[in-house]
Formats: C-alpha cells, structure tokens, sequence
C-alpha cells in the first residue's frame, strides 16, 4: 500500500485543457483528453525537502499524478505526452470505478533536446482496491525510490531466473532492456506461430519451425 507522508502532499488539480490547448496534439489525441480523462491531479511531490532521503543523481524529483478517467483505459500517448512534456519523472495512479492502477515509465532524457525526456516502457499493474496496489515507499536516495517503483510495479517482468536464484538485482536499465528484447520475442513467436498454423505446405512449414525454435531459444536465455 503507498502511504506517503504528509510533507510530500501537493494536491492540486492540473487543468487538462493545459495539455491539448497549449501543446502540438493530433486531433485523435487531443479526444483522448477530452473524452477518457475526467481529471488530473497532482498529489505529491518526492524530493529531498520533502522528504528525509538523499538526493538522486538521475532522478532530481518524483511526482505522483493521479488520473480520473471516464472508462477504464487510457490511450498511451496521453502519458507519453505528458511524460515528455514535464521534466520530472512521474508515477500514475488511474482510478475507474473505485479501483486503481499503478502506471509508471522508464524515463530517461532525450539525446535530442535537453530537459526534455523519452519513454520506450511503460509498466502498469492489474486494476485494484488501492490499499491493494503493491506500492511502498523504499529507498535512501531518489534514484532508488524510482528504481524500487519501477520494480514494484513491473513486477516478474524485471526478474530473470538467474536474479530470483541468486538474489542479485541487475541495473534497472539492464533489466528493462531485457524485458524489451523479451516482449519483442513473444510478438515475433506470435507471428511465427500464426504462420505455422495457417502454412498448407510442409517445405514452408519445416522453416518457419525451424525459426520458431530459433525465437524460443533466444528466449530461454532471456529468462
């Protein structure tokens, strides 16, 4: 359950018509607000004067965003966009119908403009009560209170089978581009699959085999 402490508390409302009125979004994007938000707001702020830790040397300030919405999906190239526009890293909390998910990136900045930042990877847990959502506040620093978020919410995502063995963790980049090259692999399995399935000749059917093994093994090494 996350409890946070008081000194972190901001709450306040961010108007969405910040996002589409203020910023270049499509028109497809810009419905995405207008109909699958009903509000932002802005609940904590995590910083060394917030709280007693240590400052990160990657991550400066964590906010917590929490997101009503009108069903119980998001487009996300909603979060996209407001992850690149806000130069802090940010860990959402959705809210439908009485129940939450915990969505949050791994948030990197962008070689290409400085104070601006990319997301390749978003992980998000199943809908819960939130006294459910597995969310603790853990870490000396910044940097390992995102870390340990990332992780919480990823959950086996992020654990290889050598990791959970030998309890060593790998750097969070590490492991986040194995989870990448992993779900990269299951859509190609997938694909392959498929192929199998529908291929009526035999010659054709022995190599897409063939390459299915290939895939799975890649596979097996990953995990």
């Amino acid at each position: 359950m996350l409890s946070l402490p008081q000194s972190t508390e901001y709450n306040k409302r961010i108007p969405k018509q910040k996002f589409y009125d203020n910023l270049s979004v499509t028109p497809e994007l810009n419905r995405a607000f207008v109909e699958q938000i009903s509000a932002i707001y802005w609940k904590n702020k995590l910083a060394t004067g917030t709280l007693n830790v240590g400052p990160g040397e990657n991550v400066t300030e964590l906010e917590v965003f929490e997101i009503k919405l009108n069903q119980p999906s998001l487009d996300i190239r909603v979060l996209q966009l407001i992850d690149k526009e806000i130069p802090y890293h940010i860990l959402y909390l959705m809210e439908y119908g009485g129940e939450y998910q915990a969505w949050i990136g791994y948030k990197e900045p962008s070689p290409a403009k400085a104070d601006t930042f990319k997301v390749n990877t978003y992980y998000h847990t199943e809908w819960l009560p939130f006294d459910k959502l597995p969310l603790r506040l853990d870490g000396l620093n910044i940097d390992s209170i995102y870390d340990n978020f990332i992780r919480q919410i990823a959950g086996s995502r992020l654990t290889s089978v050598g990791e959970s063995v030998s309890g060593a963790k790998a750097s969070l980049r590490d492991a986040v581009e194995r989870d990448e090259k992993r779900q990269k692999l299951l859509k190609q399995i997938a694909a392959v699959e498929n192929k199998v399935n529908s291929e009526k000749q035999f010659n054709k059917q022995v190599k897409l085999n063939e390459e299915l093994k290939l895939l799975k093994k890649e596979m097996e090494r990953l995990t």
